[in-house]
């Protein structure tokens, strides 16, 4: 019988979040405009307004927000969307890209599915209403492929 190679040894943290803390770092070094291109879904935080094809790509210069934590779990900043400060938050497994604004160099990473929450138990008021709401077709990002960047300017 076939044994599994990582049985019995600790799970193995993502490479992911440090790559995109080093690449950060090295766009900033060079005097570059680290751009962030997030697949937006339920988790993700940002302004919906500025979600296109769910997509959304954050400028990470900081000129450009305030409080950048590039955590391990998740991205979170302060930033402004038309002259008003949002709160940013973003699972790391939704970053599609890093890269610099400048020359388009930097990492495209592929998306992590985030894990299936189950709804609350309702009521029997509130499942009367939810069941009497219409129903909306869902949507969802196309996560199939290579991940592409587009050039914003």
């Amino acid at each position: 019988m076939a044994r599994d190679q990582n049985e019995g040894l600790p799970q193995v943290a993502s490479t992911k979040p440090y790559l995109l803390r080093a690449l950060y770092e090295w766009c900033v070094d060079q005097g570059f405009t680290p751009y962030l291109s997030v697949a937006v879904d339920a988790h993700t935080q940002v302004p919906k307004a500025y979600v296109k094809e769910g997509q959304i790509v954050l400028n990470l210069s900081p000129e450009a927000v305030h409080h950048l934590v590039l955590g391990n779990d998740y991205i979170t900043l302060s930033a402004r969307f038309g002259g008003v400060a949002q709160s940013i938050s973003v699972p790391v497994g939704r970053v599609a890209a890093i890269y610099a604004r400048e020359n388009g160099n930097g990492m495209a990473f592929e998306l992590e599915e985030a894990p299936v929450l189950s709804e609350p138990a309702l009521d029997d008021t509130e499942a009367t209403a939810k069941a009497e709401e219409k129903p909306v077709k869902p949507t969802r990002a196309k996560t199939g492929g290579k991940p592409h960047l587009t050039r914003v300017k």
